[in-house]
């Protein structure tokens, strides 16, 4: 088996096609998995990505210069072939294939194995060697079926509404927050959006993703008017200025961290969801053995852990080490909002 992709300080490298696959320091070529900070970077000369992650990766970098390409449409890079494919993290998110004289590897980016409703499900794609996250790869992290984490949501938000409370709760600007949107019981009030959420939610609804209708909390806002909502923000925006203008309100996080008892007590919320975007234990271990790969490395995560015990069930693995950070409470955004 030899090296289809290398481990570079610049990013994951294809010496046969001479690109990289979501670098984090300047390069010629980048092919990128999706739009989360981590794996999409400014200063490329050419960037390549799905139709689907291509607009927020637009709003969110600026003027680039960026093709696109459909799921499973391969095309020739130089002395390899390259396809994208559903990983499942968020809407337009990819894994992507690379074959080079009949050896084919994957690099999987994020990507969770549970159909959120909103983000095109997970595939799996045969390949001999691959290149896994292990943002949760303990068995401590099992996570709920999304139907029942819903129903929480959405009891907390009647209970606090019917209290006379707002429900603050902290989610990604791009996959959580929508994934939360696209599912809660619209009819139990009006829904609040930060600044950020807001932004790219109009950029996924203008190229097609259903989302309801939300009000934007700018500074001329009148929250008393908004009795009863369901705010969504930004994890960084939960304990500053712009959450205390709701006055009375009840504070919740989700997130896969909401598993561990010292996070919740940590965050001070008054509720922790467990919801993440990244696959649980069960989902890591089933993704890898449905690719039929013999090699897999790991590259950020619990590495050590995992790794060690992918070894143990008779796997070719190895940690690497990437830039890419998984899921953080305390992820900054992008842009700076109201």
């Amino acid at each position: 088996m030899h090296m289809v992709l290398e481990f570079r300080p610049q990013g994951i490298y294809c010496p046969a096609g001479d690109f990289y696959i979501d670098p984090w320091k300047p390069v010629d070529r980048a092919l990128i998995t999706h739009g989360h900070a981590d794996h999409s970077h400014w200063g490329m000369k050419r960037y390549l990505a799905t139709e689907a992650a291509t607009p927020v990766i637009k709003h969110r970098l600026g003027d680039i210069k960026i093709e696109t390409t459909k799921y499973a449409e391969t095309r020739q890079i130089g002395g390899a072939k390259v396809s994208f494919h559903p990983a499942g993290h968020v809407p337009g998110s990819a894994q992507v294939r690379v074959e080079v004289d009949g050896e084919v590897w994957v690099a999987s980016g994020d990507y969770k194995t549970t159909d959120d409703g909103l983000s095109e499900p997970f595939e799996p794609v045969q390949c001999h060697a691959f290149i896994t996250e292990s943002t949760f790869g303990l068995p401590v992290f099992k996570w709920d079926a999304q139907d029942d984490v819903i129903a929480a949501i959405n009891a907390w938000w009647q209970a606090n509404k019917d209290a006379g409370k707002f429900s603050i709760i902290g989610a990604y600007a791009l996959g959580k927050a929508q994934r939360i949107l696209a599912n809660v019981d619209t009819s139990i009030g009006p829904i609040l959006t930060h600044g950020a959420i807001e932004n790219t939610n109009r950029v996924l609804r203008a190229q097609g993703v259903p989302l309801p209708d939300t009000v934007h909390v700018t500074a001329d806002t009148h929250v008393k008017d908004h009795a009863g909502a369901l705010v969504i923000a930004t994890p960084s925006a939960m304990n500053g200025p712009w959450a205390r203008k709701f006055g009375q309100a009840s504070t919740a996080f989700a997130s896969g961290w909401m598993a561990m008892r010292g996070v919740r007590r940590r965050r001070s919320a008054d509720r922790g969801f467990v919801m993440s975007d990244h696959a649980d234990w069960e989902g890591l271990n089933s993704a890898i053995k449905a690719t039929g790969a013999e090699r897999v490395f790991v590259t950020h995560g619990y590495t050590a852990q995992f790794s060690r015990w992918l070894s143990d069930q008779g796997y070719d693995a190895a940690v690497v080490e990437t830039e890419f950070e998984g899921e953080s409470l305390d992820q900054p955004e992008p842009e700076v909002v109201e």
